[in-house]
Parts: structure tokens; sequence; C-alpha cells
């Protein structure tokens, strides 16, 4: 059941996520990423962690972090709607998140390692769950959301701001490494 989730379970706003992962399996997608994600921090100088391509814009610690927010909110999300919750679970604003954070003042490194530990995480309660618990849909603040529609945001998610390292930052990974 780790197939990309029919658009009933997830709200409008995740399909931009959802529709970046064209693979048949999300697990393997999250793992690489892993990978992906300390190449795009090797290849940023410790003088750059702190540019934003435009006034207002993220700086790159604070897209790492917001990566990581992201990822809780949304592994959250997953392991209570897996385990049978029925209240809606709140929606969380990225920019008011990242507004009240310390990713400026965090170096980069330590931003990356905390995504890699939660992600490596994530990843174990994935591959634990049954067919059930990955059908299983819950109420992120007022829309459906599945769990695996969740793993599926996850994914985009982190690859969408791969994309936008890319294009607006400059920053293309290392390999290799």
């Amino acid at each position: 059941m780790r197939e990309k989730p029919p658009v009933s379970e997830y709200a409008a706003s995740f399909g931009r996520y959802v529709t970046l992962i064209t693979e048949p399996d999300v697990l393997p997608v999250l793992e690489r990423q892993i990978d992906e994600l300390s190449a795009y921090a090797a290849a940023i100088p410790a003088e750059r962690e702190l540019f934003r391509y435009a006034p207002g814009k993220w700086s790159v610690r604070q897209v790492f972090g917001h990566m990581t927010d992201g990822e809780r909110v949304f592994a959250y999300r997953a392991l209570c709607i897996s385990r049978g919750e029925k209240a809606p679970l709140p929606a969380f604003d990225e920019n008011d998140y990242v507004d009240h954070s310390p990713y400026d003042r965090t170096a980069l490194a330590d931003l990356r390692d905390e995504f890699l530990e939660i992600r490596r995480a994530n990843v174990r309660l994935l591959k634990r769950l049954d067919d059930a618990a990955w059908r299983a849909v819950g109420k992120a603040g007022t829309n459906p959301i599945s769990v695996r529609a969740l793993a599926y945001v996850m994914a985009g998610h982190v690859r969408h701001h791969f994309n936008g390292l890319s294009t607006n930052y400059g920053i293309v990974p290392l390999r290799g490494r």
C-alpha cells in the first residue's frame, strides 16, 4: 500500500509535493534523501549558510530547519493517524515556525544532523506499518490526510526544497560524499 495516494487522501495544497514523487514506492525515496540532503549540505560553504536570495526570503539555514520542522509535523501526523487518532490534528504555519526558530543561530551541520536523525527514525516507523495503517485516513486541520499521503508529502516536501536550493540559492549537491 505504499503506492501514490489518490487526491481524495490529501488537501489540494499538498498536491505540489505528492506529484513530485514519480517513483512507484516512496520508502526508497525517503531513504535516498538521507544521502541527498547530506550532499546538499556539503555543497554549502559556511559563508553562504545565511544567504537569502531576496529580501524576506529564508536563509539557507532556515530552509534546512524548515525541512526538519516539516518532517517532524508530517511524521507526527502519520504516527497519530496510523494509531487510530480521530481528533483533527493541528495545522502549522511554516512562516510562523521559522520566525520563532533558532535556525539562523544554528550551524548548518547541526541542522543537517538533526534532520538525518529524524528522517532515519521516520523511515523505521513507516517500514513497520501494515497495509491498514498505510491506508488510514485522519484530519490535519479541516482536511483529510492518509498515512501514505503523508509519506509522499514528506518526500515531496524535501524534493521541493532541493529544487529551490538549486534554482534560487545556486546550490548544486556534491556527489559521492
